[in-house]
């Protein structure tokens, strides 16, 4: 309403945003009351196909609210499990989410990017999760005529834009020095410190260890280290296929390493993960249990990795 009155326009606007304000407030609440509900049990029965006894299938956003990903993420053995977990549904299933499973995706990631600020932990897997999801959209928005995702394409748009804000926040992260007085990580021997190093299962993780004295960057660069690597996670006739040999006519194992990473997918480690009751059907947290029937449940568990989880859920 536009008027010559400028006090009475002044009014209007002054009302005006406090009711847009409260509507935002409303529908913030709402939103968050949607895509978060709390269930006394963790776990959910997975059925694809109705029965007599149980009607309809279950989802992703089912899943995502019964399992409770929004407090396992801050359990550091399972944060892991649930980052590549959502980066897999970022790289194959964004069209197939409903409105809630959306929802109840945003909000998690979100969690885990707040997580990843405040306690500075893995911020190279959230990263490579929201370069997958970012690439993802792209590619889709722009297929907007096909109807290729559910939901307005403008909530689309503006999720994306939220993505390259949580990129750009993540970029400008300074890691926070602890003063210590006492022993540093360069105070270790060497074979604690090479010891250290063996136990680590992803490479980067060594070269970025490696960069932190001159020390363990020498020690990051050892030729066995980097065959172990290659021996953990790949077949020995996969490294056989192509081998790298280095000017002295050696095997280079640390760009076999990255090399076998283009062709094969690598070994897999979590601090805990879901599982399958083969007996009951149920999908759970192991220590959550669930109510199993069977005489001895522990030969019908079947522990579920990322992508049979996103399997379990495809119809």
């Amino acid at each position: 309403i536009i008027t010559g009155d400028d006090e009475d326009e002044e009014i209007y606007s002054t009302e005006d945003c406090e009711f847009a304000a409260k509507k935002r407030k409303k529908d913030h609440f709402r939103n968050n009351a949607d895509s978060q509900c709390f269930y006394r049990e963790k776990w959910i029965y997975v059925h694809k196909e109705s029965t007599k006894e149980r009607h309809g299938y279950c989802t992703l956003g089912e899943a995502f609210n019964r399992l409770d990903f929004s407090s396992a993420i801050q359990d550091i053995r399972r944060f892991n499990y649930v980052v590549k977990l959502l980066q897999l549904i970022a790289k194959s299933q964004l069209t197939s989410l409903s409105g809630a499973a959306q929802k109840n995706y945003f909000n998690i990631l979100d969690k885990i990017v707040q997580k990843v600020m405040e306690d500075q932990y893995n911020p190279r897997l959230i990263k490579d999760l929201l370069q997958d999801l970012s690439s993802t959209l792209c590619i889709l928005i722009r297929g907007v005529g096909k109807s290729v995702l559910v939901g307005n394409i403008n909530i689309w748009i503006c999720r994306l834009e939220t993505i390259l804000l949580w990129q750009q926040q993540l970029k400008n992260l300074q890691m926070n020095k602890e003063v210590n007085n006492g022993l540093t990580l360069s105070d270790l021997p060497l074979h604690m410190l090479n010891n250290i190093l063996y136990r680590f299962s992803d490479g980067w993780d060594v070269i970025t260890l490696g960069q932190v004295t001159p020390t363990l960057y020498m020690l990051s660069e050892d030729r066995q280290l980097w065959k172990k690597l290659c021996q953990y996670h790949f077949a020995e006739k996969q490294f056989c296929r192509h081998l790298i040999l280095s000017e002295k006519g050696h095997i280079d194992w640390k760009l076999m390493y990255f090399a076998l990473q283009k062709y094969y997918p690598i070994k897999e480690q979590y601090g805990d993960t879901l599982h399958f009751c083969r007996h009951c059907s149920i999908l759970f947290w192991k220590d959550t249990g669930h109510p199993c029937t069977a005489s001895d449940p522990d030969t019908c568990l079947m522990p579920v990795s990322p992508q049979h989880f996103i399997d379990l859920f495809k119809f």
